[in-house]
């Protein structure tokens, strides 16, 4: 890392505290003046770090940049740690990492970027990514050879659901839900897409690499949704909302930084791939589902077919009833479901 990198990293490990330009100085082994120099530019970089004479430097608690020593500063598994990219600005992190994976980049490499220009959803929809609103991010997997005819693409899509929901109910207390097979909801609204992509061997054919991406509406009034999404898509937080809210409770914070929320997804991440040789997490990951028992569409290209979602087995499939009592499983696809049945259950 560099000095400037060095005293951010210090500084998170800090937030909401003063430290000495003394001490920085001294823990990191460099002068006063390297230190007065990382801080400028770190200002520069829009870090709105406060000096107080005789007593030294500290970071807002509510700053909220991401960064690379953000996420560190929060991370219990150090081994994350190690290829933590984050960017201002990305056409898309699941692309970004894919180039990364083809330069031989290694298992768990992460992509985090504050906006995507062109995001991607499944089926190849676009993903809404705008400025600071959302965490936006890609980790590459590297299974070894008998996971890469182990896992189905949908058993790890399922086990990131699992771990996303876990890591967003530590940080904010919020109850999530799962619609087979990729997306998160909170009250009704879905907060959260994953898309799951295999780089695979052109001459085996076995697919040599995963990736993984993550995309959360974090914080932003729902307003600013273009019209076409607002009635389908909601925040995990509404800034106004939750500032005013904030106001009244004279609570000094409500909304968790984004580098801890990435943080923890990346440690719950780390946690729950050992449990993909047993599938142990698909019994949470039904208990948060909002479709089983439900009535639901069936989407293909040609039709839409009425079921009832009955169970989900051993490799993440969708096992559905349908009119004339037969049953089928789903391993892909696309499902719909009426709003007014999301509405049990929430929080």
């Amino acid at each position: 890392m560099t000095t400037k990198e060095h005293v951010l990293k210090l500084l998170e490990e800090y937030k909401g505290q003063t430290i000495s330009g003394s001490k920085i100085a001294k823990e990191l082994q460099i002068s006063r003046a390297a230190v007065w120099k990382a801080i400028e530019d770190l200002r520069q970089n829009g870090y709105n770090i406060q000096a107080s004479t005789n007593k030294g430097y500290s970071l807002p608690s509510e700053s909220d940049l991401l960064s690379t020593q953000g996420i560190l500063s929060h991370l219990k598994n150090k081994d994350l740690g190690k290829d933590i990219l984050t960017y201002k600005s990305l056409e898309s992190t699941n692309q970004t990492i894919k180039k990364l994976a083809a330069d031989g980049a290694c298992h768990n490499t992460v992509v985090v970027s504050e906006m995507q220009t062109n995001g991607r959803g499944r089926l190849g929809r676009s993903f809404y990514s705008p400025k600071g609103s959302g965490i936006y991010m890609s980790i590459l997997l590297k299974p070894s050879k008998t996971e890469q005819t182990t896992y189905p693409s949908i058993l790890i899509t399922t086990a990131a659901s699992v771990a996303v929901c876990r890591a967003i109910e530590e940080m904010t207390g919020k109850q999530i839900k799962i619609k087979w097979v990729n997306d998160l909801y909170y009250k009704n609204k879905k907060i959260c897409g994953i898309l799951t992509e295999g780089i695979t061997n052109f001459e085996t054919s076995a697919i040599e690499s995963i990736i993984l991406g993550i995309g959360i509406n974090f914080s932003f009034p729902t307003e600013e949704f273009p019209t076409e999404l607002s009635e389908i898509f909601g925040s995990l937080f509404n800034r106004k909302e939750d500032l005013l809210n904030c106001e009244k409770s004279k609570q000094t914070q409500i909304i968790p930084s984004k580098n801890a929320l990435i943080a923890s997804i990346l440690d719950h991440l780390f946690e729950i791939q050992p449990q993909l040789n047993d599938g142990s997490f698909l019994k949470e990951y039904k208990q948060r589902s909002c479709v089983l028992g439900k009535r639901i569409t069936v989407l293909s290209p040609s039709e839409a077919i009425p079921a009832l979602a009955i169970d989900i087995n051993e490799t993440g499939g969708l096992i559905v009833q349908l009119s004339d009592g037969s049953k089928k499983t789903l391993q892909s696809g696309e499902i719909s479901i009426r709003p007014e049945d999301l509405t049990t259950g929430w929080e």
